[in-house]
């Protein structure tokens, strides 16, 4: 989205107020980056780690057998993977010998970006789809027929589903070219940072850009035994937002509902999120102002206030059962911590009236406890029942 096209939410930005955590260990200071120029907060936490190609024996075993035996036909699924596939076998002195068996085969390209990095080696793709979609791809192989077919694809992390077995299927030979390979993090760090600010309602939603960060995300939590809140988590709070739907697969794998783009690349990723997060962001008619309710700071009529954990936790509190007093006691439990002193709630709420800058929003009602200040003409909708 260009900056002309977001929505006005003055000098903020959508994402203002919201914490997106980014589990993608490649391109992600370019997303960090789209995320933090609409406002929004952003924790990194590499769900996983790119095997460098040259390194990778896997590849190598692959190259050299496509190589040695010519296929009838190669898909190049992504323009990085290609790229580095050619530089890979470059570094092993077969790159020449690799271009050359590439020449004399059918070469289908995923989409424009891949069809750019084949025309980069000096190769002419035969094919490729307008919808840049795997499934185009498969269905056109099918329909020519694959049966006696030796089929070289180039994996992108993992295989894809459904993609080699319906070759298979039709009889084809598939080689799966592996130009790069996923393994955890060596620091879990930054994962389990991740994970516990999920759990914690810390971040109001969280990107994946590959199938193998969502797997790995959703395997430490296993790890941790917090995988159930993590699944909680992501069906009531925290919003999963994935590039596309091959990146869903594993989530959707243990029911968890994701949001997608249309089109699958960072930019929309970003769009999307600037249209879902302010919607989902509770806003309330108090003493006369807008009070709009993000993951780390509050809209006053459109104005951003910082308010401090403690005070976010208050404010949420209120606005569960907004109109209604709620008792010293209970905001005492909503504060993080475990401490016994009212006092700290008498403490807290001074400040979160502070960084409202509209003391009036938030009424103490004596020796009962505390509410918001709901307008009276919308009392009713939100106190009944």
């Amino acid at each position: 989205m260009d900056d002309e096209q977001q929505p006005d939410k003055g000098a903020h930005g959508p994402l203002a107020g919201f914490t997106v955590g980014v589990t993608a260990a490649r391109r992600a200071d370019e997303l960090g980056a789209l995320l933090q120029r609409r406002g929004a907060a952003v924790l990194h936490a590499p769900a996983i780690r790119i095997v460098p190609l040259a390194d990778d024996s896997e590849l190598l075993a692959a190259t050299k057998q496509l190589i040695d035996q010519a296929p009838d036909v190669v898909v190049a699924t992504t323009a990085i993977g290609f790229r580095g596939w050619v530089e890979a076998a470059d570094g092993w002195g077969l790159g020449d010998a690799l271009l050359e068996r590439l020449r004399a085969v059918r070469l289908l390209a995923r989409g424009p970006k891949v069809k750019g990095a084949v025309r980069a080696a000096g190769l002419t793709e035969e094919w490729s789809p307008a919808s840049e979609s795997m499934a185009e791809v498969l269905d056109r192989l099918l329909e020519e027929g694959v049966d006696g077919r030796r089929i070289a694809l180039q994996l992108h992390g993992e295989p894809l589903p459904g993609f080699v077995e319906a070759l298979r299927a039709g009889g084809a030979e598939v080689v799966g070219v592996p130009v790069y390979r996923w393994l955890p993090p060596v620091d879990l760090g930054p994962v389990d940072r991740l994970l516990d600010a999920a759990v914690s309602r810390g971040v109001n939603a969280v990107t994946f850009t590959s199938a193998p960060a969502a797997a790995s995300l959703l395997s430490r939590a296993g790890e941790r035994g917090m995988l159930p809140e993590l699944l909680a988590a992501f069906g009531h709070d925290v919003l999963p937002a994935c590039v596309g739907p091959v990146t869903a697969v594993p989530l959707q794998a243990h029911g968890v509902d994701t949001v997608q783009p249309e089109r699958f690349r960072l930019g929309p990723l970003v769009q999307l999120l600037c249209q879902e997060l302010p919607g989902r962001a509770r806003a309330l008619p108090v003493a006369g102002h807008r009070l709009e309710i993000r993951g780390h700071a509050v809209l006053v009529d459109g104005e951003l206030k910082a308010v401090p954990p403690a005070g976010m936790s208050l404010l949420r509190a209120l606005a569960r059962r907004p109109g209604w007093v709620v008792a010293r006691a209970e905001l005492l439990r909503a504060l993080p911590g475990t401490g016994r002193d009212e006092h700290a709630v008498e403490t807290a709420m001074a400040r979160l009236r502070t960084s409202l800058g509209a003391p009036k929003l938030i009424q103490t009602v004596v020796k009962r406890g505390y509410r918001l200040a709901l307008d009276p003409a919308t009392d009713a909708k939100y106190t009944d029942g």
